[in-house]
């Protein structure tokens, strides 16, 4: 797939996974709410297996979201952040319409993402509440990563 890469001001998000630094996707992720405890590989693999958006200033990577897509009918938008030190700087809504207008990501039927905090910023790029929420189902195992911390 090709290297995308979207500038805006003096921030660029880009899909060139070389450019990613693990190491803050993992110390961000290992913080966060959905994510707590992720152990580094598990990190890795869901970016090799995943459309990466890295998003980049002049101090270097600032944030991060990654898609997961069959790129024919479905999107899910899973990881989005921005570094606590970079936030009020546009750069989520950066992320988003760089996501959207993604070559490999039109036409999609649906798109999904799940989040706790961030229902304005996602509601901006069209996003709502499921119109037909009993037809959802899911599969949850939210302590996931804390049981693989403390396991002997």
């Amino acid at each position: 797939m090709e290297v995308y890469i979207f500038r805006e001001g003096n921030h660029e998000i880009s899909t060139d996974r070389s450019r990613l630094d693990i190491g803050v996707v993992h110390g961000f992720l290992t913080t966060s709410y959905w994510a707590e405890c992720i152990p580094r590989e598990i990190v890795e693999r869901s970016i090799a297996h995943s459309l990466c958006f890295g998003a980049y200033g002049a101090s270097g990577q600032v944030g991060f979201a990654r898609v997961i897509s069959d790129y024919a009918t479905y999107a899910y938008i899973a990881d989005v952040f921005v570094l606590e030190s970079a936030r009020g700087h546009g750069i989520g809504k950066l992320l988003m319409r760089a996501i959207m207008s993604h070559p490999d990501l039109q036409g999609l039927r649906r798109w999904s993402l799940l989040t706790r905090d961030a229902h304005g910023l996602y509601r901006q790029s069209g996003f709502t509440e499921p119109r037909h929420p009993g037809r959802y189902m899911e599969l949850s195992n939210p302590d996931i990563y804390q049981k693989a911390v403390t396991a002997p």
